[in-house]
């Protein structure tokens, strides 16, 4: 059995578990209870691949794949589309959006072929009446706010709205930290917020012109806390006391100890 058969098997199980006589639980999916299973298992491909599991990751890919099945089945059953359509959308819209590849254009880079990436998908959405007011138009309004920085930084500097270097970014970050010192000298809670948003905004752009992820950046900043936190408490425990007895000064003094021993 070939990938193309294997993947048509896939569809057929998928078929057979939705008709009569499949699988109950199957058949009693919808829109609606799909978009959860299909959250999980994004967030479980995801974990998987910041452990660098690739086993996991293996394993979590063909579970999205099947989420991609599945809704696709239920397309079907409305008359929409079907897996098939999904695939042959896919697969047409990577060779015309890489024409330095699969036809005549070049591209010299990675920044050139985004370019283009961003014209052709413009004149495809014209083409289908779709004429956006914006080059920041498009993206999913329910993006994580610090992807969503990124990828706002990444449309607009298409359009050569950037900074030059990242050492341009890390002044913007000292001007927005002054700024932030200052809305709390004068105790401005509402001009504190939105100097907080101005400071994790320019951040997120100098971890977009160092080629990071801001995203994963704080995700693994994140697991970092966690594991070092959770090492302070055990220490805690073996001498007798808990984090919440112990003063601010002896916590201090155990965080650091838990990151020397790390270091």
């Amino acid at each position: 059995m070939n990938d193309h058969e294997r993947f048509g098997k896939l569809v057929e199980i998928m078929d057979q578990l939705r008709e009569p006589g499949g699988c109950p639980w199957d058949r009693e999916q919808d829109w609606t209870s799909l978009r959860s299973y299909l959250l999980e298992e994004c967030h479980e491909a995801l974990e998987a691949l910041d452990a660098g599991n690739l086993a996991d990751l293996r394993e979590e890919l063909g579970d999205l794949l099947l989420q991609i099945v599945f809704l696709s089945r239920l397309a079907q059953e409305e008359g929409a589309f079907t897996a098939r359509d999904v695939v042959r959308g896919i697969v047409e819209k990577m060779i015309r959006r890489h024409p330095h590849v699969f036809a005549e254009e070049s591209a010299e880079d990675a920044d050139e072929v985004l370019r283009n990436w961003e014209r052709i998908k413009k004149a495809e959405k014209a083409a289908r009446g779709d004429h956006r007011s914006s080059v920041l138009d498009g993206l999913p309004q329910g993006l994580p706010s610090l992807l969503r920085a990124l990828r706002l930084g990444e449309k607009a500097s298409r359009v050569g709205f950037d900074w030059n270097e990242p050492a341009d970014v890390l002044e913007k970050i000292r001007e927005e930290l002054e700024e932030l010192r200052a809305s709390v000298r004068a105790g401005d809670r509402n001009g504190t917020r939105e100097e907080i948003g101005d400071l994790l905004f320019a951040t997120a752009m100098l971890a977009r012109k160092l080629d990071h992820d801001p995203e994963s950046a704080l995700e693994a900043a994140n697991r970092k806390f966690t594991r070092r936190f959770k090492t302070l408490e055990r220490r805690a425990r073996e001498s007798g006391q808990t984090v919440e007895t112990l003063d601010p000064e002896r916590l201090e003094e155990l965080w650091n100890e838990v990151k020397a021993a790390e270091r």
